[in-house]
């Protein structure tokens, strides 16, 4: 139960990170370049999948046979790579914004799919 609430914790760290950052991207703030917000996602986001995989193992899932896994796997990398385009290749303010409300609803799919367990789009 430990290793659940904190993979939670750090889930919500994770995702108010990105979104303090994607707010400074929007402001065009030079606060961006600090070395702590370069290094702090990178390790909060390897945190977070080192405690994912440890519960996987623990609790003998695996995301061939467990759908909803599988497709919450599918939607954490869905997740990056929007937030990738929203922070680094988005041109305008405009493609940011839809570019951070898409990995939000990635973000919501995986809650989703860790509360109820219920696959969405992998029904077998």
């Amino acid at each position: 139960m430990l290793l659940k609430h904190l993979h939670m914790m750090v889930a919500f760290i994770s995702v108010a990170l990105f979104t303090f950052r994607f707010a400074l991207t929007l402001a065009g703030s030079a606060q961006l370049s600090k070395k702590w917000l370069k290094v702090t996602p990178h390790v909060i986001d390897t945190l977070l999948l080192l405690l994912g995989v440890i519960m996987m193992m623990k609790l003998a899932l695996n995301p061939f046979e467990q759908l909803w896994l599988g497709e919450k796997l599918l939607g954490v990398l869905a997740y990056i790579f929007t937030g990738y385009y929203t922070l680094k290749l988005a041109r305008n303010k405009m493609m940011q914004v839809f570019g951070y409300l898409g990995s939000i609803g990635w973000v919501l799919l995986v809650v989703r799919l860790a509360m109820t367990k219920q696959p969405l789009f992998f029904v077998g």
